[in-house]
């Protein structure tokens, strides 16, 4: 059994300085015993020494370190030596002669007709930044913005989406829009945003709700449906004695009539 004699003091716990190995017992490890004869980098600590893992070198940068092995990362430096043997060898480590820089990064873009990648070329030739980094620079950046670009909007699934009178509903809400600036209540900015955010489905939706909580059921001018009967003959399908009789046929006709209402 463990001493027990010492009393708790203070707010410690009963259980605070209870360790899952029992000090009165000895360690039976071979490995414990074993002597690390490898001989630390100068400036590191070794687990040996400190029972803590190693510390990076000060000479040493820090993406050449790897932290959870406390040891120096080789493959990243030979790749990193790999590098800049490559770039060294075809001149990419300087400023290309007369500012000429090679835009092939840029693919088939004309430089002088896009402003942004004119104004890439006008800062490197100011700074005169080395070809590499130039090209580094333009394909990171040109990644990130392929990352973080929207897919283009289907119309054609969008307006598919508000129902066999999508059309009529885009129309309806246009026509909305374009009263109100009009009436001075909307700038043309408010327009412009008008167009950004109705255009899908959701967004437009979202408008209509706004619209409908001001002036009550917005009134649609439906176009008729290909195949659907007319009003006359869901009539007539009422008349039937099918309509009181048959459950399923009541249903049908009754799902008819809400479809011609919107």
């Amino acid at each position: 059994m463990s001493d027990t004699n010492d009393q708790p003091g203070g707010d410690t716990g009963l259980l605070d300085s209870a360790t899952i190995e029992d000090p009165s017992k000895p360690v039976d490890n071979a490995q414990a015993a074993q002597i690390d004869h490898k001989a630390p980098a100068d400036g590191a600590t070794t687990a040996s020494e400190t029972g803590a893992p190693k510390t990076r070198p000060e000479y040493l940068p820090e993406n050449f370190w790897n932290a959870d092995k406390g040891e120096a990362n080789l493959e990243a430096m030979s790749k990193s030596w790999s590098d800049l043997r490559k770039m060294i060898s075809s001149g990419k480590h300087k400023a290309p002669e007369n500012g000429k820089y090679d835009t092939s990064v840029f693919g088939d873009t004309d430089i002088e007709k896009d402003p942004l990648a004119k104004s890439y070329v006008d800062w490197a030739q100011k700074w005169g930044v080395p070809q590499g980094a130039f090209d580094e620079l333009v394909g990171q950046v040109s990644e990130l913005a392929a990352q973080n670009s929207e897919p283009p909007i289907d119309t054609a699934a969008e307006l598919k989406s508000l129902g066999p009178n999508g059309a009529a509903v885009v129309n309806g809400m246009v026509d909305w829009a374009r009263g109100l600036v009009n009436k001075g209540v909307w700038s043309k900015d408010d327009f412009e945003e008008f167009k950004f955010m109705g255009g899908t489905a959701k967004g437009l939706r979202a408008l209509m709700k706004v619209r409908e909580a001001y002036e009550g059921r917005i009134p649609i001018e439906s176009a008729p449906v290909e195949g659907a009967p007319s009003k006359e003959e869901l009539y007539a399908m009422v008349a039937d004695p099918k309509y009181k009789t048959d459950p399923a046929f009541r249903q049908k006709v009754e799902r008819m009539f809400n479809q011609f209402a919107n």
